[in-house]
């Protein structure tokens, strides 16, 4: 929840972080085909869990990857109230820290998103952590009318 709140933080002040701040980060380029209506933000997981996550949820959108990491595209803000493992990399715009990642996947349809939720719970499993999400302090159930 901490890491969530100084993202947000981050993301409000313009502020990079020191890999971008040096130049050292690059932004992940869709596919001239894809429509990324919503925006564009990406998901690094260790490149030891990416086959395995690739072949469980239920679509996949593009996928990139290096020798470290697998991003998996996700609309932008995917990371609101959700408290992603230690062991991922949230990068908002697609911009990801210094390497060479290249697109090992891209979906049949034209739009470049693997669904957030799906890769949440995933990330989770694989990772040996339980889901979590952040509260915001409102109630978590609809009155009825």
């Amino acid at each position: 929840m901490l890491r969530n709140a100084l993202a947000r933080l981050r993301a409000a002040r313009g502020a990079r972080t020191p890999e971008q701040a040096r130049g050292g980060g690059m932004r992940l380029v869709l596919p001239a085909s894809m429509s990324a209506t919503l925006g564009c933000d990406a998901v690094g997981v260790p490149a030891r869990h990416g086959f395995r996550l690739m072949s469980h949820l239920p679509r996949t959108g593009c996928v990139f990857a290096d020798a470290d990491r697998w991003w998996w595209i996700v609309p932008a803000s995917s990371d609101l109230d959700l408290d992603w493992p230690e062991q991922v990399t949230y990068a908002r715009d697609a911009e990801v820290p210094a390497g060479r990642p290249r697109l090992i996947h891209s979906p049949d349809g034209l739009t470049p998103y693997t669904p957030p939720i799906p890769l949440f719970l995933m990330v989770c499993q694989v990772t040996g952590v339980a889901p979590s999400w952040a509260t915001t302090g409102r109630a978590s159930v609809v009155s009825a009318p």
